[in-house]
């Protein structure tokens, strides 16, 4: 059973009927025993890095996703469920996250230097684009290298190690568009949104909840 966080952020509806698709039962909560007993759990959600926070703090989840994740049990983390793995994000002044990955969550900032090189960017970054592997996580191993998949967002994570980078994506600059560490896989791009490539994303992940 996927387990996925319903912390008041986000269309998660989608993600349990992506879970569906690709052969599992998916099952959205809202309480910290639920999520400090699953198998396997999933942070989605879209919007404000404070927000996000806030809303995990006043529902007690944030101490039962950091047990969840240093028992070992996998954790997939969408958009917002990877940045708030983040020490800290810059986004409406600077706020903290779990610091469960050292590093930074920054906004897309682009100057003439880009705009001189023919590219017209616009933030938020929203649509289709490319994945470049930088390691061979399980949950990629359906996943070509240049992959396209759906992004929306502003902001971007910057890992004080670099050997948590699992790919990058050009937008302007190269960031960095998965992290992998142990039993931690964290995407900035929206798989439940990413037809079929990213239903393989949930499928490979559906298959390491059944292990563990």
């Amino acid at each position: 059973m996927i387990t996925i966080v319903d912390y008041g952020m986000g269309n998660l509806r989608s993600v349990e009927k992506g879970f569906e698709k690709a052969g599992f039962a998916a099952r959205v909560v809202r309480d910290a025993e639920a999520i400090r007993t699953a198998s396997a759990l999933v942070l989605p959600g879209v919007g404000a890095f404070r927000d996000c926070m806030t809303n995990l703090e006043e529902r007690h989840f944030t101490e039962a996703i950091v047990q969840h994740i240093k028992a070992g049990k996998p954790y997939l983390g969408i958009c917002l469920g990877l940045q708030i793995l983040f020490t800290e994000s810059e986004e409406f002044g600077t706020h903290r996250g779990l610091d469960l990955i050292p590093g930074k969550v920054r906004r897309f900032r682009f100057d003439s230097s880009v705009e001189t090189a023919g590219e017209e960017l616009k933030i938020p970054h929203m649509g289709w684009n490319a994945i470049h592997k930088n390691l061979s996580p399980p949950i990629l191993q359906d996943v070509a290298e240049g992959a396209f998949l759906y992004f929306v967002h502003s902001y971007y994570v910057v890992p004080d190690d670099p050997a948590v980078i699992a790919a990058t994506t050009h937008y302007g600059i190269d960031f960095t568009s998965m992290i992998w560490k142990d039993n931690i896989f964290a995407v900035q791009f929206h798989p439940e949104k990413s037809q079929e490539t990213g239903l393989s994303i949930l499928k490979r992940f559906g298959e390491l909840a059944e292990k563990s």
